[in-house]
């Protein structure tokens, strides 16, 4: 096992952090400063920051795998469906340096409602039940990377998630 394995909360927590900063960063470097980040007091409607700028408000869920990585499926709550705005951000970062980048997205344009995902594959469990049986997570679709858009840039995500700032 690897650190990265050992301590994924830890490793998901910084570059949730490591994100948010670069978007920041952003902001400030156009002279936006619009930028203003939330957290929800509870995770149970999908998403994992709540993100407002140019009076947009986006709603997202955040995914990171290291760049490398075999991951092509993810798994997002139907729930983000219902949240203005509501998207996905897959961040791909170096194992070594924990550089962030690529980016990849799934949503809509700013302003927009998430495509829809209720006839996506429903997830299963992990772990098998008592018997073994992996049963269905019906809160929970699996989304292909093949559907997300691929940014190479935190400039080109920020107009992305926000318009032009």
């Amino acid at each position: 096992m690897t650190e990265h394995s050992l301590h994924s909360s830890y490793r998901e927590k910084l570059i949730e952090h490591l994100l948010v900063g670069e978007l920041l960063k952003f902001s400030w470097k156009t002279k936006d400063f619009s930028l203003e980040i939330s957290k929800p007091e509870v995770d149970r409607s999908g998403y994992d920051i709540i993100a407002e700028a140019n009076g947009i408000t986006r709603h997202i869920q955040l995914k990171a795998t290291f760049i490398g990585s075999a991951t092509s499926t993810h798994k997002i709550h139907i729930s983000l469906a219902k949240k203005p705005s509501g998207c996905v951000v897959l961040v791909y970062f170096n194992n070594e340096t924990l550089d962030l980048g690529p980016f990849y997205y799934f949503g809509a344009s700013p302003g927009q409602p998430l495509p829809d995902i209720e006839n996506l594959k429903t997830a299963k469990h992990t772990k098998g039940n008592a018997t073994g049986l992996k049963l269905d997570r019906p809160n929970i679709r699996v989304l292909n990377k093949g559907s997300f858009v691929k940014f190479d840039t935190i400039n080109h995500l920020y107009s992305q998630l926000f318009g032009n700032a």
